[in-house]
């Protein structure tokens, strides 16, 4: 496969839009403390969680989701192969992990990588909500429910729409290399579980 022009301005594109790290701008507009000073350092979802409560964690999903299913979208609807919209995909969650707006210290690329693999249809976006949602609920891990999520897509992907098993399986390794710390955590029982901020009693 030779890459064009096109996918390596995508690719380009990609990655800028990932550098936009939605939690610290949510928190900065929120008043609230810097995720990467605060809970876990995590510029993430489920670090705002933490730090903010449910309302300011789902704005920095929804945001970190559409960084990546816009540019994967877009994609998409020009017709590149499956490689390089996998290639496109991946860009924008090195985006997320290494933004170069803010000193290439970001996320673990979760919702970015989710986001992008969304548009593939709405069957397989619920599969991957769903998936991450029971692993949560059962073990409050949100890495482990991520971890889970990830390695299940391809196969989901396989059953789906298996034209796309080549860009899934890119991102899905992607989440998982990025979780290798977690993953040492969650063996030696270190990990924290999800909680949500709790309310100040007045």
């Amino acid at each position: 496969m030779t890459i064009t022009v096109l996918t390596l301005v995508m690719m380009l594109t990609a990655y800028l839009a990932g550098s936009i790290s939605s939690a610290v701008l949510v928190c900065q507009m929120r008043g609230l403390p810097d995720p990467r000073t605060q809970g876990s350092g995590n510029p993430g979802a489920t670090n705002v969680l933490r730090i903010g409560g449910a309302s300011s964690a789902a704005m920095v999903l929804l945001f970190d989701m559409l960084k990546g299913a816009i540019p994967a979208y877009l994609a998409f609807r020009i017709g590149v192969d499956p490689v390089s919209l996998g290639l496109i995909a991946v860009s924008a969650c090195v985006g997320h992990i290494f933004p170069v707006f803010f000193k290439f210290k970001g996320g673990k690329g979760v919702a970015t990588a989710f986001g992008a693999m969304a548009p593939i249809g709405n069957d397989f976006a619920l599969a991957l909500i769903t998936t991450w949602i029971v692993m949560v609920l059962i073990s409050r891990y949100s890495s482990l429910a991520a971890i889970i999520t990830a390695m299940l897509a391809p196969a989901y992907t396989w059953y789906l729409d298996d034209r796309f098993i080549i860009p899934v399986s890119m991102l899905s390794a992607l989440i998982v290399i990025r979780h290798k710390d977690n993953i040492h955590r969650l063996l030696k029982g270190e990990e924290s579980k999800v909680s949500r901020k709790k309310k100040d009693k007045t």
